[in-house]
């Protein structure tokens, strides 16, 4: 069995140099430990990561790692599902997970003080699950009522709707939750080979913020994961790569969907290919966005809302995966009105493809993204995540300084270029709402059929 951990082992930066107040330490199982110290807080937040998520599922195992999130809950070798939620309870933190299309975690939120607790039942929890018969078939049926409830809220179905009219047999263009036909015929053998095979530990990354010394949460994660591995072992062994395309393009098929719902509104995602997240225009795609749809002054929220009275609801948003990403419009209107917003967006895309940005929109943008970043890391669990995500994502950690020297750098020209780029291609549409077939759709949006 390979070791999991040298006690006390030594904290370095990802790339050698200082990143002011994150420490890492590589345990020799392939284990990243990455801690944030923060002053004047009284909490810990804890992820353990996992660089697995939907993409990685074949369609046999399509939603499998979502149905685990709720599996691993349901009890361990030392803990029953009760004494998970109860060991929680008592010291009044939180414990859930979440499951992306590249990556899983399993997190918690405690008193300083109660850190080791949270690094055993975290540890307890994914690698040491018990996925009994029983709890798989009680958690078929929860994973159901989810894919049910998600089929009710028409903007979570469109969102997974235009993925997979954008992606089309991408695996990205699957949903993180599975179907329900999927569901159905998911073995707890399928569940439980995907677990043991993919939930490794060169793949698992350890991110902690808040009241904490680094070095005793590299030691409780070692003695933790080390108790795991005497018990039934860890697999240890070198990941392969995801097998990734150059470039995502688009297919030939249509490139329109409707789902047809007796909704009072209808609901519209347009939208097209954007960068992925090596991209080094990531920044200039940031400014971009929050310029057409991230805030109260953005051309979209200005032009649909307040100039038009069109819609109450209407922004765009970005996804950045290792190998493709997209920008999309989301808008909700009475569906008499889908017609005259699906035009007013178009005209604004093509605006912004055909000029780019005023001086004015590139100022107020960087300075709201800007402003965002700082703000968004004033609790521990934003400062968890970011450590999470960044190690995952490349591999190192940015300052907030360099990241905030990144936006300030983008330029009106950086932004034209990008827009004009990206803004000119093919749009991809999803619908939902009271439309029988794509005849009954606007002219606007028929053409992309």
């Amino acid at each position: 069995m390979t070791s999991l951990v040298t006690p006390g082992a030594g904290a370095r930066s990802i790339d050698g140099s200082p990143t002011p107040g994150v420490s890492r330490t590589d345990l020799p199982g392939g284990v990243r430990v990455l801690t944030e110290a923060v002053q004047g807080v009284r909490s810990v937040s804890l992820g353990i990561w996992i660089a697995i998520g939907s993409r990685d599922e074949t369609a046999e195992q399509a939603g499998a790692a979502h149905y685990l999130e709720h599996l691993l809950f349901k009890g361990t070798g030392r803990r029953t599902a009760a004494a998970i939620a109860e060991e929680i309870d008592a010291v009044g933190g939180e414990l859930n997970a979440f499951t992306a299309k590249e990556h899983t975690c399993y997190y918690a939120q405690v008193l300083d003080t109660d850190l080791p607790l949270a690094v055993d039942v975290l540890a307890d929890v994914v690698t040491d699950a018990q996925l009994a018969h029983t709890d798989v078939e009680l958690e078929r049926g929860v994973v159901l009522e989810e894919i049910a409830m998600r089929d009710d809220d028409p903007e979570d179905l469109l969102g997974e709707l235009f993925d997979e009219v954008l992606f089309a047999d991408h695996p990205l263009g699957r949903p993180v939750i599975g179907s329900e036909e999927s569901i159905r015929g998911m073995s707890r053998e399928t569940l439980h080979d995907f677990w043991r095979g993919e939930y490794t530990t060169p793949r698992m990354i350890v991110a902690a913020a808040g009241n904490l010394v680094h070095n005793q949460v590299v030691d409780l994660v070692g003695a933790a994961l080390a108790a795991a591995a005497a018990r039934h072992g860890v697999d240890a062994s070198p990941v392969p790569p995801r097998i990734l395309t150059s470039r995502f393009t688009l297919g030939a098929g249509p490139r329109i969907a409707l789902r047809t719902e007796d909704t009072e509104q209808a609901h519209l995602m347009l939208g097209v290919p954007g960068l992925d997240r090596y991209d080094p225009r990531r920044p200039v795609l940031n400014v971009l966005n929050t310029a057409l749809g991230g805030g109260l002054s953005s051309r979209l929220f200005q032009q649909v809302r307040e100039q038009r009275g069109l819609a109450y609801s209407v922004y765009s948003a970005t996804t950045a995966y290792a190998d493709a990403g997209s920008l999309a419009v989301y808008a909700g209107c009475a569906p008499e009105r889908l017609g005259e917003v699906v035009g007013v967006v178009r005209d604004v895309l093509g605006g912004l493809a055909a000029d780019g940005l005023t001086a004015a929109e590139l100022a107020r943008a960087q300075g709201s993204l800007r402003g965002g970043l700082v703000l968004g890391l004033e609790d521990t669990s934003s400062r968890m995540n970011r450590l999470g995500r960044s190690e995952l994502d490349h591999g190192r950690q940015r300052s907030i300084t360099e990241s905030l020297d990144r936006i300030s750098a983008v330029t009106g020209d950086d932004v034209a270029e990008v827009a004009a780029e990206l803004l000119s291609a093919p749009l991809t549409a999803a619908v939902v709402g009271p439309y029988d077939d794509l005849d009954e759709l606007p002219a606007a949006l028929r053409d992309l059929a």
